[in-house]
């Protein structure tokens, strides 16, 4: 006969666990869309502890629905071959243009990403960063509806060698860190550049090039590295971000080896 409380238990006990292991990090990311995920997916792969956290319930970002709500999506020949890494089934449209279904393509890195190790925490949202020794070095977390609610409830801590803000378009880590800290970044202006409006060609090139350490401890990737660095929107194309991801991982696992 099944029994509610130990039910309850099984759920206290491994979430609780989860999260316990996820307190001392190697990498958090912030931002489950498709570069935080592929970023995700590469650092476990190569045996680091990493904790992804997104506010909403769903992750996947801006690849669910699409453009404009089709829910299918663009890559291009450079991520080609990463996107077939995850299985996901890919239409040649014509030379040099690729279909994927995004239901497929989230569902698909979602598990490889898990399967190698990453460790996803939904409906959580950063409050703010920790800093020591002059270099992002945390992350300070509430769950998601006590931010919507407006409730005063102090958050918990988590500490992290590295941080990745794969937030998108409002870059919310580094935002915090210029907006509370006053730091300077790594960038032309020494604060957040911005992003530029659309060109698929560039936008999908900036997101590559932009991907790195915006301030020690601190690295961007997808569309929050465009806003951070300066580059160009490129709409539903999703090759730039899978390679951002991937960028990202590469250059975090360099600097933890």
């Amino acid at each position: 006969m099944l029994n509610e409380v130990t039910i309850t238990k099984a759920i206290l006990e491994t979430y609780m666990n989860k999260l316990k292991s996820a307190l001392e990090l190697d990498v958090a990311i912030v931002g489950a869309g498709p570069s935080g995920i592929v970023a995700g997916y590469y650092l476990a792969k190569a045996g680091k502890n990493v904790g992804l956290f997104e506010k909403k319930i769903s992750i996947g970002g801006g690849m669910w629905c699409g453009g404009m709500m089709f829910n299918e999506i663009v890559i291009q020949d450079a991520a080609k071959p990463l996107v077939e890494e995850f299985g996901v089934r890919i239409k040649k449209f014509e030379d040099g243009y690729y279909t994927v279904d995004s239901i497929e393509a989230v569902s698909s890195l979602t598990y490889h990403a898990l399967q190698a190790g990453l460790k996803i925490f939904n409906l959580i949202t950063i409050e703010d960063i920790v800093f020591k020794n002059g270099r992002v070095s945390g992350l300070v977390i509430n769950w998601t509806p006590v931010d919507m609610t407006g409730l005063h409830v102090d958050p918990l801590t988590l500490h992290s060698r590295f941080v990745l803000d794969a937030t998108g378009h409002p870059s919310n880590v580094v935002e915090a860190l210029v907006r509370k800290m006053g730091m300077k970044l790594n960038t032309v202006t020494g604060g957040m550049v911005g992003e530029k409006s659309m060109d698929a060609h560039l936008g999908e090139m900036n997101t590559v090039e932009n991907t790195r350490e915006a301030f020690p401890g601190l690295y961007v990737s997808g569309m929050a590295a465009n806003a951070t660095f300066g580059g160009y929107r490129m709409g539903p194309i999703f090759g730039g971000m899978f390679l951002s991801g991937k960028k990202a991982a590469e250059e975090i696992i360099k600097r933890l080896e």
